[in-house]
């Protein structure tokens, strides 16, 4: 079949989603299906220039473009997903997280205020004519649901060289590798280490906004013999510190679905997450494959110290969150699989 694949493009930010979307033009491929990537140029400000990129896709119509027949069209992101397609499957990221539940009344300007609107009008008139809906988790199906009263089936993806992972005798120390920024919460484990009680070391990798807070707030706290900002890894090296970890924390607010679980679980380490951090809650079974905590630094603190008291109960539970993924066959072929199923 001919495809094309939607999806948005922000200059200079790369994470979760580029994977997803290569990962979804591969699968395809690798069935033999010609498959185009057309991407929509994004930024966040000013609200002008998302009020344009709506307007063109939902108008954009990709039946037979300059006379080459398309099968099928797959959009991953807003607002592309807003384009014409009889063959239109969505497999939903995430909206416009802006306009949903990051959305603050009580701080918004009128303008953003008129763009929310705008925003949900969108997506409940484009995502309500597609073929078919898919989410990329739970999570963002319930969020779906919740603010525009729409159904869409969870549909699991494995993470990035999922192969790779493995599991190696572990070190004293927690890991947790993500962008530096507010939602992934890394300030929580920073704080937890003043708690501990063990002599664990919390080992941080990634590059974001906040990296100077951080630096701060470790020197604050004096904990800089404890606390280790890596900046930017590796694959390799990513893949090493998993395999030798404790365990692993993963505390963001409200994530849509988190790599980071997938793998920790691959990586045969239990997870130490918190009960709002959304997506990781499909995967995380308290007390079972790891903890599922209040957002609160003590609690992670007792949480870390216990996995050090205990490193065969810890070896245990990384054990299972390994064998839990492997029950959940997730996979890109049976992903791709159900994708064109419909």
């Amino acid at each position: 079949m001919n495809i094309i694949v939607t999806a948005c493009h922000v200059p200079f930010i790369f994470g979760g989603a580029t994977h997803h979307v290569q990962g979804t033009v591969d699968g395809l491929r690798a069935l033999g299906h010609q498959v185009e990537l057309m991407r929509f140029p994004f930024q966040f400000s000013p609200e002008k220039a998302i009020h344009d990129v709506m307007h063109f896709a939902e108008h954009l119509d990709l039946t037979r473009p300059n006379g080459q027949q398309v099968d099928r069209v797959i959009s991953l992101q807003f607002p592309g997903y807003g384009v014409i397609h009889p063959h239109h499957t969505v497999w939903l990221m995430h909206q416009h997280r802006a306009a949903y539940e990051l959305f603050d009344a009580s701080t918004a300007n009128p303008e953003q205020a008129r763009l929310r609107e705008t925003i949900t009008a969108f997506d409940k008139r484009v995502l309500k004519r597609v073929h078919h809906r898919f989410a990329n988790s739970p999570r963002v199906a319930e969020r779906l649901a919740q603010f525009n009263q729409l159904e869409a089936e969870p549909l699991l993806h494995p993470p990035a060289q999922a192969e790779f992972f493995r599991c190696a005798s572990a070190q004293p120390y927690i890991f947790y590798p993500s962008r530096l920024e507010t939602l992934k919460r890394q300030e929580l484990l920073i704080r937890s280490a003043a708690l501990l009680r063990s002599n664990t070391c919390i080992v941080i990798a990634g590059t974001g906004g906040q990296e100077p807070m951080y630096r701060q707030l470790i020197g604050e706290l004096g904990l800089e013999n404890r606390v280790k900002l890596l900046g930017h890894i590796t694959d390799a090296e990513k893949i090493a510190f998993y395999a030798h970890s404790l365990g692993v924390f993963f505390g963001p607010y409200d994530e849509d679905y988190g790599y980071i679980t997938l793998e920790a679980m691959l990586s045969s380490k239990p997870v130490i997450t918190c009960s709002d951090s959304g997506g990781p809650l499909q995967f995380v079974m308290h007390q079972d494959t790891g903890y599922v905590l209040e957002p609160d630094a003590q609690a992670i603190a007792n949480a870390i110290d216990a996995l050090a008291e205990k490193p065969e109960k810890a070896a245990q539970m990384g054990r299972s969150g390994h064998a839990r993924y492997q029950d959940m066959h997730i996979s890109w072929p049976h992903t791709i699989e159900r994708l064109l199923s419909v």
